[in-house]
């Protein structure tokens, strides 16, 4: 459910399917159920059929897909839930039918588990390795028969204590019937740090309406986006793409450039700047603030003058908890309903957890847990 382009990107996934042409969905759900039932209903506001199902325990991707099987009795798409992804791309993958694997070239094959295939066909599957055998990786999409399911009740228990849908992929590797589907276009986002990169994808072909006020001497350049109740003051300069959202209060004299969205009533208020950042719902910056390349959840509140940095001096790649995220610049992870007091820095790369109090003055370095208060 977190946004990309000011829209969940579940919401994306489902709209991209349904531009491709399938029509019935089942959801299966655990973690923000009634968040996302509340969203897409019965799917009738998106022009498709939704059902769900729930997976009580995160036991595995094998697990999940096993809770759809009383639903599922003919050929079927499997998606995971975090990615980007085109229409021409899973029509693709419809057109290949089943059984069949979509695959991408990543520039980090490291990252994910590596495909090996000869024409079509997928010979081999090298789980996440240091030493990946190329740079083909999976996708995270099938085209499956019900006869899977077979095989994921016969999947064991994995080292990491869950069922893995790769045990049942092998099988179909050894027997020689999984073909492999190439994708043009996919992004995973399996980090947080990847939502700013699907984002600025997202928002490449952004159509700008103007629905909200904007006061004399605004300026807008390039397509930028304004929802309806929102206020820009005077002074503040908007470099698209950008999205403001509905009921937002920006400036006066506020700067937001560079794939930026700004969620539904969010204050970006005087002398702030906002620069290739996701900022969720009901936020506010209201003052001499900077926010440079980062996620901020929703319901936070920063104190006048506090700041995050988004480069480190001596212009290496910025790492999270010991986590590479391959980007030069990357400000800070903020979760929901973190508050800052007066003229606080936070460092490149830091993580804030969810309800977190910074005090005034303080300087905020790598991982906050959530509910803590830093003095």
């Amino acid at each position: 459910m977190l946004p990309l382009a000011n829209r969940p990107m579940l919401e994306h996934l489902v709209l991209a399917a349904r531009d491709a042409g399938i029509s019935e969905f089942l959801v299966v759900t655990g973690y923000m159920e009634a968040e996302i039932r509340n969203r897409f209903g019965d799917g009738d506001a998106h022009g498709v059929r939704i059902e769900y199902v729930v997976q009580r325990h995160q036991r595995g991707t094998a697990d999940a897909l096993l809770q759809a099987r009383d639903w599922l009795d003919s050929d079927f798409l499997m998606m995971n839930g975090d990615m980007v992804i085109t229409p021409a791309d899973i029509a693709r993958i419809l057109a290949a039918g089943p059984d069949c694997m979509a695959v991408a070239t990543s520039d980090h094959p490291e990252d994910y588990g590596v495909v090996q295939v000869e024409g079509d066909q997928v010979v081999g599957l090298q789980e996440k390795s240091p030493e990946p055998r190329g740079n083909l990786v999976n996708a995270g999409l099938y085209c499956f028969t019900p006869e899977i399911f077979s095989l994921l009740e016969r999947v064991a228990v994995s080292p990491r204590g869950e069922l893995e849908l790769t045990d049942a992929l092998a099988q179909l590797i050894r027997e020689e019937r999984l073909a492999a589907c190439r994708l043009a276009s996919w992004i995973d986002v399996g980090y947080p740090w990847d939502l700013l990169s699907a984002n600025e994808q997202m928002m490449q072909d952004l159509a700008p309406f103007i629905q909200g006020v904007l006061e004399e001497g605004v300026v807008l350049k390039g397509p930028v986006s304004v929802g309806e109740g929102s206020v820009v003051r005077a002074g503040t300069c908007i470099e698209g793409p950008c999205i403001i959202g509905r009921d937002c209060r920006i400036g006066p004299h506020a700067y937001i450039r560079g794939a930026t969205t700004i969620g539904d009533g969010c204050h970006i208020g005087h002398a702030t700047e906002v620069k290739n950042s996701i900022v969720l719902p009901k936020t506010n910056l209201p003052h001499f603030n900077y926010l440079g390349d980062s996620v901020v959840g929703s319901g936070c509140n920063f104190g006048a003058g506090t700041k995050v940095a988004n480069l480190r001096h001596d212009r290496a790649e910025v790492k999270v908890r010991g986590i590479s995220t391959k980007r030069k610049k990357l400000g800070a992870i903020v979760g929901d309903r973190v508050q800052t007091g007066i003229n606080c820095s936070v460092n490149v790369g830091a993580v804030i957890g969810c309800g977190a109090q910074i005090g005034p003055h303080v300087l905020v370095d790598g991982y906050i847990a959530p509910g803590a208060k830093i003095r």
